[in-house]
């Protein structure tokens, strides 16, 4: 409707004819097109109102009747009875407030229901409808800021009398068209032109203040438009006609701006002050020469919005605060970006601090003077809006300045503080939205001069502690915003640290990388202490939210904080010291195997204080570190070996003790809380669980043990030779065998109970996890070793089956038949047990020892015969292979022997198939060596062997098969039933 309004307006005023000025003929029929509609609007609705609220007060008025479903009616038969009363009693039932437009609507379409005795036209009772739940209304939709502005609009035409501000704009628009009719046709001089507006706007503001008993809301009208003709008709004689000196035109509307703000104090018009002020703040624009000066323009707007601030000590006119925030401000920010130089900074500085001290106390007075339900209301745009615009025009004058953004920070960081405390120390308990507001606004500020004056590492310190003592008054307050914004800021505070750490400095432990870690560590361990248990807080709905994320919270701090613990001694562990020459590099303080050493040091004992307060408090999160030490310990191995470095160099053989110390002392305090926990029926972490930390260390022993020996190698220079090739197998050989005899007492539950720890109750967790792993190690290093090793035992001389490769395999098969007797024993069994002490291992154990044997005596060829240690060589020697058959036989003998006396059959076979390949191999390879005396001793060899074993080992009988158990004897009390022959049919 105001759209259409406003098109056709436009039209109508475009296609009048005759008019002089058609220029402007479509926004003058526009504009008037615009109160058309929004009179159109407004009368449509009012209509519609009245007859809505007609139609409810009749709706309302009309008597319902009484419900007959209150009290039945007597039937027939309770009529006639004897003695029954000639009237029923009907109580009143009251009718929801909800149902009543309901029920008033059947009562009107059934208007006879009543006399009908309780009964439809059917002859049935009546039922009860039941009212529908009544629909909750929609909430209503926000406007945005064109609905606003064209509501502001409508309300001021629309509010109070709108004939005399209709008539007002009508005779502003008629004043206008006079002067300009008057000047095109030269009828009267410029200066009585201007003189009559004047009057008549002199003439408008005397009737209106002489009305303002008898008709305030005309008066008001009246009054606001002779002040706006006054402020046109200075500036018009000054800006258009010249006729004003700048200083006279400045002075007159000073003295617009005084009337109309007394005016307005003295009959309470807002709408009237904010005139008033508006003019005054546009008159230094409107009138301006571009020559003027900064601080003629400031000082003016001071005096203007101390007016504003003593109007605000009497009345709460937020649209005046308004009004003079955004001037003042938007001015400021106007002529700082055009016209500010940094000599000017003197003279404009102190303005700034003057604006800013003036809309604090504004927003104080504000809220002083509003108070509600809830306490005193705060205004969001004087509040936040003072120190944000403030600091960014501050932030534009100290920028010349050395940290003058950060001093800048702290200055509006005490101000608000200190405004905050004061409101404080007064007791004013419904200042409390105020105050927080300020507190927030003072610790933000405080906040952000940090990274305005530090580096990155001073500031993630900074912001650490600043988040500890946040989350500490909001938990001596209970309230969780603080608690949440403390959380927050150890987050920034990280992400802060890590963008900019560096370990570059000359100072030990006072420097940034270390202190700024040290002091992220230690608030965030403190957060996670006071985390430990429920806080409390406000109960609202966001409350309770946050209340439920914050109670996971203390285990991830904890954790948190004691990474950045151990951080801070790794970034002084590997602290660089700058160089004394000019374009070097820094210098690191320790050498990089001693800083490994000292990091995997620090680590640990890191953990094992964590162990201890875990401990001491009862912190079960403080424990957990003590669980990653293994990993730690393997790491420091790892790079030790990349280095070179061995276990038994200085200064690492006084380290590794301590560290091994101190975890096998974390791994006993562990099981002894899991004990604890088991005990209480506290759930806790199965045995297993720890136990695979156990085995670990095994498994690190075993490395540890492997590097000693590779430190002997390497003072004997052996690298070259077969003991160098055999040391990782020898240290697992011995581990195994170690854990063998020394787990394995406890493969039993009553056995393992009389044990000690850790066999009690890890004893599995060491002869099978830990075993496991290394029982495949040495089923397959040997296996590696046996055909790749040649045996060479320099300096010392090769002796078959006691030179390093030979012993060291026969030490593995015992290790491993050892190992696995232990399993085979063991009650219960380990879980997934089954492939080791099952058949396949014996298979697995009796092919190794089958090729272990034969590489003995390639190395033999290899040393004593001269056969070039290669595959190829040994494969086309028919040395190696008249050896092959002869040792092949001697193994068939010894099995097929072995099973004539144990009369095992399948051993049997397994030999006569053995003998059998020899055959074959003596066909097809040792035949092929004509004239050569080794297929001669070969032939002969393998037939005498075969006699022997003729003789002496024939074939077993087969095992006689096992007599079936006699049936037990029948009972003479259990009749037999006697068995019927079949017969033929």
């Amino acid at each position: 409707m105001i759209f259409w309004g406003i098109f056709w307006g436009a039209v109508l005023g475009w296609a009048l004819p005759g008019y002089r000025y058609s220029d402007l003929a479509p926004f003058v029929g526009g504009f008037l097109g615009l109160f058309a509609g929004l009179s159109l609007r407004w009368v449509v609705r009012s209509a519609i109102r009245s007859e809505l609220q007609a139609h409810a007060a009749k709706q309302v008025a009309r008597p319902a009747p009484v419900a007959a479903a209150a009290a039945a009616p007597p039937t027939l038969a309770e009529d006639w009875a004897p003695g029954a009363p000639s009237a029923a009693v009907v109580a009143p039932v009251r009718v929801p407030a909800a149902a009543a437009p309901a029920a008033r609507e059947e009562l009107l379409e059934v208007p006879d229901a009543p006399a009908m005795g309780g009964l439809t036209p059917q002859g049935l009772p009546p039922i009860e409808a039941s009212a529908p739940p009544p629909r909750r209304p929609a909430p209503p939709s926000t406007p945005n800021a064109i609905e606003q502005a064209v509501l502001a609009a409508k309300n001021w035409f629309l509010g109070g009398n709108t004939i005399v501000r209709v008539g007002l704009v009508i005779l502003f628009i008629g004043l206008s068209f006079l002067a300009r009719y008057a000047a095109s046709a030269g009828l009267l001089p410029v200066e009585f032109r201007l003189a009559a507006i004047a009057g008549v706007a002199i003439a408008l503001l005397v009737v209106g203040f002489r009305k303002r008993v008898d008709k305030p809301a005309f008066a008001l009208a009246l009054q606001g438009g002779g002040v706006a003709v006054m402020y046109l008709t200075v500036f018009a004689a000054f800006r258009l006609y010249g006729l004003l000196p700048p200083m006279l035109a400045f002075g007159l509307m000073i003295a617009v701006c005084a009337t109309s703000c007394a005016l307005a104090l003295l009959q309470d018009s807002r709408s009237l002050a904010v005139a008033a002020f508006a003019g005054g703040f546009a008159a230094p624009i409107l009138l301006s020469t571009g020559q003027g000066s900064h601080v003629g323009l400031f000082s003016y707007y001071t005096l203007l919005n101390l007016a504003i601030l003593f109007i605000a000590y009497k009345r709460s006119w937020r649209v005046l605060n308004v009004v003079g925030f955004v001037a003042t401000f938007g001015v400021a920010s106007a002529w700082g970006v055009l016209k500010y130089v940094p000599d000017q900074y003197a003279s404009t500085q102190p303005f700034l601090a003057v604006f800013v001290l003036i809309y604090l106390f504004a927003a104080i007075l504000y809220a002083r003077n509003t108070p509600t339900k809830l306490g005193n209301a705060v205004d969001t745009m004087l509040v936040f809006g003072t120190p944000l615009v403030g600091f960014g025009l501050q932030a534009g004058l100290a920028q010349p300045f050395e940290l003058g953004a950060a001093f800048s920070a702290l200055a509006f960081a005490a101000l608000y503080l200190l405004a905050a405390m004061v409101l404080v120390r007064r007791a004013l308990e419904n200042y409390r939205l105020l105050i927080e507001c300020f507190i927030a606004i003072g610790v933000g500020f405080a906040t952000l001069a940090v990274p305005l004056a530090l580096d990155a590492q001073w500031t993630s310190a900074v912001w650490a502690l600043e988040g500890a003592g946040a989350f500490w008054v909001g938990m001596r307050q209970a309230r969780w915003m603080p608690r949440a914004f403390g959380i927050v800021l150890q987050g920034a505070a990280m992400l802060a640290f890590m963008d900019g750490v560096s370990s570059i400095s000359r100072l030990p432990l006072v420097n940034p990388a270390f202190l700024g870690a040290l002091l992220i560590a230690l608030p965030a361990l403190l957060l996670a202490w006071w985390l430990r248990k429920p806080l409390p807080h406000s109960g609202s709905t966001w409350a309770k939210a946050y209340a439920g994320v914050e109670a996971r919270l203390s285990s991830p701090a904890y954790l948190y904080g004691f990474a950045f613990w151990c951080l801070a001694w790794v970034l002084e562990i590997t602290r660089r010291v700058p160089s004394l020459e000019a374009n070097q590099w820094p210098v690191a303080v320790f050498s990089e195997r001693i800083t490994e050493l000292l990091i995997m040091l620090a680590v640990v004992l890191s953990a094992a204080l964590s162990m201890v307060l875990g401990l001491r408090t009862r912190w079960a999160v403080a424990t957990w570190p003590a669980r990653g030490t293994i990993a730690v310990l393997a790491m420091g191995f790892v790079a030790q070996v990349g280095d070179g470095y061995r276990v038994l160099a200085t200064p690492a053989w006084a380290v590794w003790p301590v560290v091994l110390a101190l975890h096998v002392w974390m791994l006993r305090q562990t099981d002894r809380l899991q004990a604890a926990a088991d005990a209480d029926g506290k759930p806790a972490a199965g045995a297993s669980a720890f136990g695979w930390f156990h085995a670990a260390t095994a498994w690190l022993v075993t490395f540890l043990l492997a590097d000693c020996l590779w430190s002997g190698i390497g003072k004997a220079e052996l690298w070259r030779t077969s003991w160098a090739g055999v040391v990782m197998l020898v240290s697992a050989i011995a581990v195994l065998m170690l854990l063998a005899l020394w787990a394995g007492r406890g493969n039993r539950p009553a056995a393992r109970a009389a044990l000690p720890w850790p066999l009690n109750p890890h004893a599995e967790a060491y002869y099978w996890l830990a075993a496991l792993p290394l029982a495949v190690l040495v089923f397959w290093g040997s296996l590696l070793a046996a055909v790749h090793s040649s045996g060479h035992t320099a300096p010392l001389p090769y002796i078959p089956l006691l030179n390093p490769t030979d012993l060291t395999l026969a030490l593995a098969l015992g290790s491993l038949v050892f190992w696995r007797r232990v399993l085979v024993s063991a009650l219960p069994p380990p879980a997934k047990a089954g492939w080791v002490t099952g058949r396949h291992a014996l298979v697995a154990l009796a092919l190794l020892v089958f090729i272990a044997i034969n590489t003995v005596w390639l190395r033999v060829a290899h040393h004593f015969f001269g056969v070039r240690w290669d595959a190829s060589a040994l494969f086309d020697s028919f040395v190696v292979q008249t050896g092959y058959a002869i040792l092949w036989t001697l193994l068939a003998l010894s099995m097929m022997v072995l099973a004539h006396r144990r009369a095992q059959r399948p051993l049997w076979l397994v030999g006569a198939g053995l003998l059998g390949l020899v055959v074959v191999k003596l066909l097809l390879i040792d035949l092929s060596n004509a004239g050569g005396a080794e297929r001669i001793i070969a032939f002969i060899a393998v037939g005498v062997l075969m006699l022997v074993v003729g003789y002496f080992a024939p074939l077993p009988p087969k095992a006689a098969p096992r007599a079936v158990p006699d049936a037990p004897p029948v009972s003479p009390a259990a009749p037999v039933a006697p068995v019927q022959e079949e017969s033929l049919p």
